[in-house]
């Protein structure tokens, strides 16, 4: 390579090393597509050894559905069209059979005996892929690390490498003492650097020309000295120039063996994608601004373009003030589970499916006197002289029900509707409408997705529900709330290692499931109440047990109602030492709904047990939609496998990557992993096997209460030993 300086041996050997420690894979092919040669970062990307990589179609190593697009990349490549044709979005496949978002790029480099053939690993060059003719490199790059939280900017463009000469990046290698060990062409004109100075004894020169172009110098230099103080680091981060150019900046040490030799710098232009985001920003303050001009609007909902509340307001006053020759009928819709559309797919998403189903709703009901938004995902029908509300209601709830695709996610919206109609007495506008509402609640508690007609009977369900939530208001002073204890065991200790606090509500002799109270005490912020009553009876009664050995833990579940609160995580440890249990033997168990959306607030109230010793537990991993990307950025130290995923080991000789993938992935992260709802052997054996740190189940115990705890310790521990003896 121009520049290097060495002879032909020792830079082909430089090259191999210099390859094999750059960070994009590299796979030369053959005409036909034969991978002839692939470098470490191949191999490490989609799983394979480098050897297995040789001979292999490099077909197999997309996605069917990307292979087309990387054909028409080939077909550049080879007409010579284009020395360089713009990289390509594409999904990679693993060789475990997982995809994965990738960016390709490729080049053309001659044969073997022409200036600037690809040399190998350090062996010498390639055999000829093509009989006197042109090799194709195709360069690939992972592209996860880059996915943006706006939907349209998720999937960002990854310029590939091929070799030092043909890549679109610029490559600058430097020696463990300082001095230049090469670099290619493309470095020297991104930085704008002759080539004479890389030649010269005293780097001063070029750090003079280099600090002068980036915006931020103090900050560039700083970064450099960390790198520098820690060789083994690895870097990926952004430089801004003082031209408005944006570069993507990569480096690693470069290793011979164990030994690190020196450091690979890696640089890629991407000031056009800058560009594009601050239009794409820019846009995005555009309908900001034309959104608040609607909601100035008197009459109309900004979203959906439906009548607002004021409207049906409005008519409903006047229709039920009319001579009684007509009827009136009210349906009050609400979206089943919509919390979780905005969770899961984002508040986009949440808006998309809320313009459909407007566009759906007017269908249904095009003589409708008024069809509103109220709010959130509420609507309203209001029909005059119409002669079967209840048909209309039916299509409603049919044909919202019909599947729609959202940001490439198939959804069925689910609606529960509520119908009151104007009978003999006569009654106001907000009665019919409040009767409307009981009704749509009283269509939820029957299974959601469905509709009823109001009836006299839903206000003693109505009332009843007010009484459970004014009987849950005393359930702490009167001492209802229970805490019931189970086991969390560890194989590899052969002990208990943890117990879960359950609350439990005993409410004159009827036990209230958790399922009932808890969201209503959520709902009505009693969960703060309750769960430091949780926290506090779990603390006392375990203190002992706690005590006996320091590797024990209490696990509580907290909401994230209650990490709302400012002192949440100072009232923590302030109990803890009360009840002399230390910090470090609690965990806080929370669902990974809390994290969105959270503010600072939240962070710093874990951060704040975390750095004081307590540790922090993701329940339910794996139902949200985002874990397996978002995980690494989350505040927590342990992942609980959702019971829904155990539950697929029946036999224990069934193939599931997904259990194998989540608990790699957790264990490579610094996390230890659990997992929940185990209640066979064959389960236990199975994820014993992916080496899952601990399991809980009613394989080891149910829940028991605290004068109980003896006898679930005991059938835990006799399970372990049962385990052990297969």
């Amino acid at each position: 390579m121009a520049g290097s300086g060495h002879g032909s041996n020792s830079t082909a050997h430089a090259f191999g090393s210099i390859l094999d420690a750059n960070p994009d894979a590299l796979l030369a092919l053959t005409a036909d597509g034969t991978v002839t040669l692939a470098n470490a970062a191949a191999a490490r990307l989609f799983g394979y050894q480098q050897e297995e990589l040789a001979g292999r179609d490099y077909r197999t190593l997309l996605s069917p559905a990307s292979r087309g697009e990387a054909e028409h990349l080939i077909q550049q490549l080879a007409s010579g069209a284009e020395a360089f044709p713009p990289p390509r979005e594409i999904t990679a496949m693993h060789r475990e059979g997982t995809e994965f978002p990738a960016e390709a790029a490729g080049s053309r480099f001659p044969s073997r005996g022409r200036p600037g053939a690809l040399p190998g690993n350090g062996q010498g060059e390639l055999d000829d892929g093509v009989s006197a003719g042109t090799r194709l490199l195709l360069s690939v790059r992972g592209t996860s690390h880059r996915q943006a939280a706006d939907a349209d900017l998720r999937k960002a463009m990854s310029l590939l490498t091929a070799t030092l000469e043909s890549t679109a990046d610029g490559i600058l290698v430097m020696s463990s003492d300082g001095h230049v060990a090469g670099f290619n062409d493309q470095f020297l004109t991104m930085w704008n650097i002759p080539a004479e100075l890389l030649k010269g004894d005293s780097e001063e020169p070029i750090m003079r020309l280099i600090v002068a172009q980036v915006s931020d110098p103090i900050a560039f230099m700083a970064r450099l000295q960390e790198l520098e103080d820690n060789p083994e680091a690895e870097s990926h981060d952004v430089l801004d120039f003082k031209d408005g150019r944006t570069f993507e900046r990569y480096s690693r040490p470069q290793r011979v063996g164990d030994k690190i030799v020196g450091r690979v710098w890696s640089f890629r232009d991407v000031t056009p994608r800058r560009k594009a985001q601050e239009q794409a920003h820019q846009a995005m303050l555009d309908l900001a601004a034309q959104a608040e001009k609607l909601r100035a609007m008197a009459f109309q909902d900004p979203l959906t373009g439906l009548a607002n509340r004021a409207v049906f307001n409005d008519a409903l006053a006047e229709a039920l003030q009319e001579p009684r020759l007509k009827a009136v009928d009210v349906l009050l819709l609400d979206l089943d589970d919509f919390k979780e559309v905005n969770d899961i797919l984002g508040h986009q998403a949440g808006d998309d499916m809320l313009i459909e189903v407007s566009r759906r709703l007017r269908g249904c009901v095009p003589t409708a006197d008024v069809v509103a938004r109220l709010g959130g995902d509420e609507f309203v029908v209001l029909l005059t002289a119409c002669p079967d509300a209840d048909g209309i209601a039916a299509c409603i709830v049919r044909c919202l029900h019909v599947p729609v695709t959202i940001n490439g996610t198939v959804l069925r919206p689910r609606l529960s509707l509520g119908l009151a109609s104007l009978g003999r007495e006569s009654v106001g506008p907000s009665e019919l409408l409040r009767q409307a509402d009981i009704a749509m609640y009283a269509a939820k508690a029957a299974g959601k997705n469905r509709f009823l007609r109001f009836h006299p009977d839903m206000m003693t369900a109505l009332v009843r529900r007010t009484d459970m939530e004014s009987a849950l208001q005393l359930a702490v002073p009167r001492g209802e709330i229970t805490v019931d204890y189970q086991p969390i065991v560890s194989h590899r200790m052969g002990q208990v290692v943890k117990l879960e606090a359950l609350a439990r509500w005993n409410r004159g002799g009827e036990r209230i499931p958790p399922s009932v109270f808890i969201p209503l005490a959520e709902r009505t912020g009693l969960i703060n109440e309750i769960g430091a009553e949780v926290m506090a009876l779990g603390m006392v009664q375990l203190a002992e047990w706690l005590g006996q050995d320091p590797s024990r833990s209490l696990s509580v579940n907290v909401s994230g109602v209650q990490l709302q609160e400012s002192d949440f995580a100072a009232s923590v440890l302030t109990l803890a030492e009360a009840s002399g249990v230390a910090a470090y033997q609690l965990v806080l168990e929370v669902t990974e709904s809390v994290f969105f959306d959270a503010d600072c607030s939240l962070i710093e109230q874990l951060s704040a047990l975390r750095e004081a010793g307590a540790r922090v537990a993701l329940d339910d991993f794996g139902t949200g939609y985002s874990s397996l990307g978002r995980l690494q950025d989350l505040p927590v130290d342990t992942v609980k496998i959702d019971k829904t995923f155990v539950s697929m080991v029946r036999t224990g000789q069934e193939r599931l990557p997904i259990l194998n993938s989540m608990i790699n992935m957790a264990h490579s992260l610094g996390l230890t992993v659990t997992a929940e709802g185990v209640e066979t052997a064959a389960q236990a054996d199975y994820l014993t096997a992916l080496e899952c740190d601990s399991l809980q189940g009613y394989l080891f115990s149910l829940p028991e209460p605290g004068e109980r705890l003896g006898h679930a310790l005991l059938h835990a521990e006799e399970a372990l030993q049962a385990l052990k003896a297969r």
